[in-house]
C-alpha cells in the first residue's frame, strides 16, 4: 500500500463502492517534476543543450497546468491502483473515475472511483454438506482408443497395388495454373499426401480418391477467399497431377510383441493394465476437481447472495477478456477468434453471464467462510506459497514477500490463500455420497416457497 495515497470508502447499493482518494502534495510534485524532465528532453530552448532543460524552466515555459496534465496522464493509473490497494478492494468491471480540480502547487490531488465489488453472502449450511461423488471408471473403449493411438505411432507405409482410398498416402508431381498460366509455388515433385487429412485446399484430396500408380489426373479447385497468398485468394486453379505411387498404412498387430516393442512390457495384458492404471489416475484427479467444485456449489445453493445484473455482465466481460488473452498467448488473435466464432464480444459476454454469476457467488461464499472461520494465513504459509515462484525466478521466498509487502500486493495474496484454505475446509468437512444417492435425494425434494436453484442443501450430481 502506498503511503502517498489516502482513501475513504463508502458502500453503495448493488455491490458498488465509492473510493475517495487523495494523493499527497509531495507525490504530486514528484510526478510533475518527472513529467517536466521527460518533456525537457524534447524541448529546444536557447541557452540549454537538447535534453538538458531543467524542470523548473520547462514548467515556466509550458505552464504548470500543461505539465500537470502530462503528469496525470503518466501517473493516474498507478495512483488508481494504489487507491484500490489502500482501500482493500478487488474491483469488478470498469470504474467510473472522477478527477477533481487540478491542484495548485503544494496541494494534494483528489479523485473518486465508483466500482463494482464482490457481493456479500449470508451463509447457510457449509460444514458437513452431502455431495454426490462418482467412482472412477475406465471402460474398455478408453483402453482400446489408447492402444489404437499407440499403433498409429508405429504404423508403416507399404506400396499398394490398388486404387487409392481414404487414409492412403499418394506420391505425386503436380503443376498448378490459373487462367492457363503457372503460378509461383504451384509446382511440386515427389510430394507425399495423405488422402482425407484435410490439409490441402478443399476438394484437392477428394479428387485423388481412386487414382492408381502411373495415372495422370487434372484437379480443379477454388482457392478460399481468405487464402494467405492474396494473388490466389478466391481464384480458380487447375492442377496437372501425376501419381507415382500409392502407399497404404499398415498397423502393427496388437500382440505381446507389439507391447514389448512399443512400450517395453512383457505382454499385451500388462500394457492394457498400465493404460488402465494411468487412465484411472487421471479420472481420479478429474473427480477430485469435480467434487471440490460441487461442494462449493452446494454451499452457494444454501447461501443468500444478491448479484446485480450489471456486476454479472462486468464479470462476464472479465472472463471473456481472460479467454481472449489466453488464446492470444497461443497465437490466436482476438479478431480471428471473434471471426471464427461468428459472434461479437458483447454477444459472447452475454453467453458467459451464467458462468459469471456463479463465479461471483462462489467468491462471495468463500469470503464469508473466511470471515466466519477467522482464517488468516501466516507469514509461514505465505512463504510456502511463494516457494515455487521464487525457484522459477532465482530468488528467495523472503525477498518475494518483501517485494509484495512494499508494493501493496501482499494483502491480495493473503486473501487468495485464505480463500483456498476456506475451500479446503468445505471439502474436508463434506460427506461424499454416491451419485445414485444424490439423485434419489434430489427426486425427494418438493419445491416450496424457495426457488429450487437456491434451496439449501441442493445436491449436486455430475452433469448438472
Amino acid at each position: 500500500m502506498s503511503a502517498s495515497v489516502k482513501t475513504n470508502v463508502t458502500e453503495l447499493p448493488e455491490s458498488r463502492v465509492r473510493v475517495e482518494a487523495e494523493v499527497a502534495a509531495s507525490e504530486v510534485e514528484r510526478s510533475v517534476n518527472q513529467a517536466a524532465k521527460e518533456l525537457g528532453r524534447q524541448l529546444r530552448i536557447p541557452g540549454f543543450r537538447k535534453g538538458k532543460v531543467p524542470p523548473v524552466v520547462v514548467i515556466r515555459r509550458l505552464g504548470r497546468d500543461a505539465v500537470l496534465d502530462e503528469a496525470l496522464r503518466k501517473s493516474l493509473s498507478s495512483w488508481y491502483a494504489d487507491a484500490l490497494d489502500a482501500a482493500g478492494i478487488a474491483p469488478i468491471g470498469e470504474p467510473d473515475l472522477d478527477v477533481g480540480e487540478l491542484p495548485a502547487e503544494g496541494e494534494p490531488l483528489s479523485f473518486s472511483i465508483e466500482i463494482g465489488v464482490r457481493p456479500r453472502a449470508k451463509l447457510g449450511p457449509y460444514r458437513g454438506l452431502e455431495v454426490g461423488r462418482r467412482e472412477p471408471e475406465v471402460p474398455d473403449s478408453v483402453i482400446d482408443a489408447e492402444l489404437d493411438a499407440l499403433r498409429e505411432k508405429f504404423a508403416t507405409l507399404e506400396t499398394a497395388e490398388r486404387p487409392a482410398q481414404t487414409g492412403d498416402r499418394v506420391v505425386i508431381d503436380y503443376l498448378g495454373s490459373v487462367d492457363g498460366e503457372p503460378f509461383e509455388g504451384g509446382e511440386g515433385r515427389d510430394q507425399l499426401i495423405e488422402l482425407g487429412s484435410g490439409r490441402l485446399i478443399p476438394g484437392f484430396e477428394d479428387q485423388l480418391l481412386g487414382v492408381s500408380a502411373g495415372e495422370q489426373r487434372t484437379v480443379e479447385v477454388d482457392f478460399p477467399e481468405d487464402y494467405p497468398a492474396e494473388q490466389l485468394a478466391g481464384r480458380h486453379a487447375s492442377f496437372a497431377v501425376t501419381v507415382s505411387e500409392v502407399k497404404a498404412k499398415r498397423l502393427p498387430e496388437l500382440d505381446d510383441e507389439f507391447a514389448t516393442e512399443a512400450a517395453g512390457f512383457d505382454s499385451l495384458a500388462e500394457l492394457r493394465d498400465d493404460i488402465a492404471a494411468r487412465a484411472k489416475e487421471f479420472e481420479e484427479h478429474q473427480i477430485e476437481h469435480e467434487f471440490e467444485r460441487a461442494v462449493l456449489d452446494a454451499a452457494v445453493a444454501g447461501a443468500e447472495i444478491e448479484v446485480p445484473e450489471k456486476l454479472v455482465h462486468a464479470r462476464a466481460h472479465e472472463l471473456l477478456d481472460d479467454t481472449l488473452a489466453a488464446l492470444e498467448r497461443q497465437g490466436i488473435s482476438r479478431e480471428t477468434y471473434l471471426q471464427v466464432s461468428g459472434s461479437d464480444a458483447e454477444q459472447l459476454a452475454h453467453e458467459a453471464e451464467p458462468q459469471a454469476a456463479q463465479s461471483l457467488k462462489r467468491e462471495a461464499v468463500l469470503a464469508a467462510v473466511v470471515e466466519a472461520e477467522q482464517i488468516e494465513p501466516t507469514d509461514e504459509q505465505v512463504l510456502e506459497a511463494l516457494e515455487s515462484t521464487a525457484s522459477r525466478t532465482s530468488t528467495s521466498p523472503q525477498k518475494l514477500l518483501e517485494r509484495l509487502r512494499s508494493s501493496g500486493r501482499l494483502e491480495r495474496l493473503r486473501e487468495d490463500l485464505a480463500a483456498r484454505e476456506a475451500a479446503e475446509l468445505l471439502v474436508r468437512e463434506a460427506k461424499a455420497i454416491s451419485v445414485e444417492q444424490a439423485k434419489a435425494r434430489d427426486k425427494l425434494w418438493t419445491p416450496g416457497k424457495e426457488d429450487d436453484a437456491q434451496r439449501p442443501g441442493k445436491l449436486w450430481t455430475p452433469g448438472n
